[in-house]
């Protein structure tokens, strides 16, 4: 098994989790309605820039503290699971752990986040 194999095992997942994120997000806020004067849709919805930005910074993050730890000698990688590719000394594969939660997060957060359309549950009394 290499590592991009382990690593298929989270992200093939993660990347359908927020494909069903992104089309409930978009069936819950419904038809956009240009010049419309109703209120705004008050449903969760995934906002891919903000996904990219946190990415973007969390892999700047992950390279720099990857790099020294595995500089430090805290963890080490099989040189024959590895594709050879690499960032400083962190194999290009260390990079789908915070890949996968930075998408991963935010799509269960739209999935699990009620509409304001949904009905409240009524409680009884005992």
């Amino acid at each position: 098994m290499t590592y991009w194999t382990l690593n298929a095992i989270f992200l093939i997942p993660v990347a359908i989790i927020a494909i069903v994120a992104e089309v409930s997000s978009r069936r819950r806020a419904g038809p956009a309605v240009t010049g419309s004067l109703a209120a705004p849709s008050t449903a969760a919805t995934l906002s891919w820039r903000a996904v990219g930005l946190s990415a973007v910074i969390l892999l700047i993050l992950t390279a720099v503290f990857d790099n020294l730890m595995i500089q430090l000698g805290f963890f080490g990688y099989n040189p024959e699971w590895i594709s050879g590719v690499f960032v400083g000394v962190a194999p290009l594969e260390d990079f789908a752990y915070p890949l996968a939660a930075v998408v991963l997060l935010p799509a269960l957060w739209t999935l699990f986040t009620p509409s304001a359309t949904a009905a409240p549950v009524e409680r009884t009394r005992s």
